[in-house]
């Protein structure tokens, strides 16, 4: 395996490298800007696979200060522990801080797996980089991701915030993900990383054609880039105008809660229109219930309010772990079985 031990230079390039992962990494860390960021410890999740271990060299050859590197082992399979061995490896060739995080990522009867996992992941990367004094953590998806995010948004049916696709920068558990590598194809980090001659893990789980997000990968992509060569950069447009229009719903919402008041007042909602009768309350049920329910529960819950017209009338509808009620004058949420 081929590592290098270049010092890193005390300022970014003036000019962006030829390799693409590096490139990406370059603007993104000139967009990242402060003083006080560039000598913070710079944490990067990585798992050992390509596209992460892309990421680790090029923060390891262009930041300035201490850079972490920062891996979950899920306990999920036989060849966890090898991930584990290669990361230290190539960790101690690069001079980079390896900090490990084992949980146990086994999900419950009825519970999504690839979901569980993910969810284990944030909060143990959280905890890693906010033990470290890491301001932020980069994550290694890249264009590919982002198309089968936004393709299963689509096959759900979702609606602007899902159809907004992977975010560059959001914050969960107490910290800030950052995704510089969004923009850049799955093929051309590889290509670069052969070229470069260095190695990485393969993931087995990865040529499970049971689950959808590889079946996307393996048997979808190719197809679509035969008829739509660019649709990585058409895709990605979209879900930058799929965000600019959440945000713009987001802001209505908030300005139409603050006018109802928490919970939002029945008359006051009877005399929105129906779209934003539904937009806020997809509003107040995240921030209430945590989830705005399904499209069919939502349904359900405009046409109980378009009927509440008399004194007596009830509302009652399970949503998340509980149910929305009428309490007087006002919609409530009461958590449990009620």
């Amino acid at each position: 395996m081929a590592a290098s031990t270049t010092p890193r230079p005390a300022d970014l390039p003036p000019e962006l490298p030829a390799n693409a992962a590096d490139a990406a990494f370059v603007v993104w860390a000139r967009q990242a800007g402060d003083e006080p960021l560039r000598h913070a410890p710079l944490a990067v999740a990585y798992s050992g696979g390509a596209d992460s271990t892309a990421l680790l060299h090029a923060a390891a050859r262009h930041w300035p200060g201490p850079v972490l590197a920062l891996h979950v082992h899920h306990g999920l399979q036989a060849a966890a522990d090898g991930f584990e061995a290669h990361c230290m490896q190539v960790c101690a060739a690069l001079g980079v801080v390896l900090r490990t995080a084992h949980v146990d990522a086994r999900h419950a009867p009825g519970e999504s797996p690839e979901e569980q996992a993910r969810r284990h992941r944030y909060q143990a990367l959280a905890d890693l980089a906010l033990a470290a004094g890491a301001p932020c953590v980069l994550l290694a998806q890249h264009a590919d991701d982002q198309v089968e995010t936004l393709l299963l948004a689509l096959s759900r049916g979702a609606g602007m915030a899902g159809l907004a696709g992977m975010p560059v920068s959001f914050e969960r558990h107490g910290m800030r993900f950052e995704r510089p590598l969004l923009a850049v194809p799955a093929q051309r980090i590889r290509d670069d990383l052969q070229q470069a001659g260095i190695a990485y893990v393969q993931d087995p789980s990865n040529e499970d054609v049971s689950l959808t997000r590889n079946r996307i990968r393996q048997q979808l992509l190719p197809v679509l880039g035969q008829v739509f060569p660019a649709f990585r950069e058409t895709f990605a447009r979209s879900a930058r105008h799929a965000a600019q229009a959440q945000a713009l719903l987001e802001a209505l919402a908030q300005q139409d809660l603050a006018d109802l008041g928490e919970p939002p007042a029945i008359a006051a909602l009877q005399r929105l229109p129906r779209e934003r009768q539904a937009n806020v309350l997809r509003l107040w049920l995240r921030r209430t219930a945590g989830r705005s329910g399904s499209a069919a529960q939502l349904d359900a819950l405009l046409a109980q309010i378009a009927a509440c017209t008399t004194r007596g009338h009830r509302i009652h509808l399970k949503v998340a772990h509980g149910h929305v009620l009428r309490e007087g004058s006002r919609l409530a949420w009461r958590p449990g079985l009620l």
